[in-house]
């Protein structure tokens, strides 16, 4: 049986890097740091730059996802903030805060094990976030409104004017 092209095109160790993402979330279940949820992220040679599980619990932060961690230690471990080149593993498809960070971290390619719908069947549901990104308006939970205060622009009046800034 001859592989598809679409096949030939994945990274080496392409399943053993998403059965180390799993892992990874089996880690951090077992220490009692977070939720269910495991990362791995990879150069273009299939090496591991870094790792990461939730540590919502432990860290007493949300934004401790496994993505946002791995991706934290691989930037801390290449000294960059531009991951292009890169690949996320993850253990289950990102919530919106980790697809944001997985985009603005410039990833070549994300992979995901579980879906949405699979997490929220065990009380993972971020379908709410999801939503409310499609049509953010004020609602019943939260309120949304511009309110711009005097000079509010002056830091990307700074910014636009600034010689020695790094563009990202």
């Amino acid at each position: 049986m001859t592989p598809s092209v679409e096949q030939n095109a994945l990274p080496p160790r392409h399943a053993e890097h998403m059965a180390e993402a799993v892992q990874e979330a089996c880690r951090g279940v077992e220490c009692g740091d977070g939720g269910p949820f495991g990362a791995v992220i990879v150069d273009r040679d299939g090496n591991v730059v870094a790792t990461g599980h939730n540590m919502v619990l432990v860290t007493k932060d949300p934004t401790m996802h496994a993505e946002m961690t791995a991706i934290r230690n691989a930037c801390k471990a290449l000294g960059k903030f531009d991951l292009s080149g890169h690949t996320l593993y993850t253990s289950c498809y990102p919530c919106p805060m980790c697809m944001g960070a997985s985009l603005w971290a410039r990833f070549d390619a994300i992979y995901y094990g579980a879906t949405a719908q699979q997490a929220a069947e065990i009380g993972f549901d971020d379908k709410a976030f999801h939503d409310f990104l499609k049509d953010p308006k004020t609602d019943d939970i939260r309120k949304l409104e511009h309110l711009p205060a005097e000079n509010y622009l002056l830091p990307f009046q700074m910014w636009s004017n600034k010689p020695d800034k790094t563009e990202y």
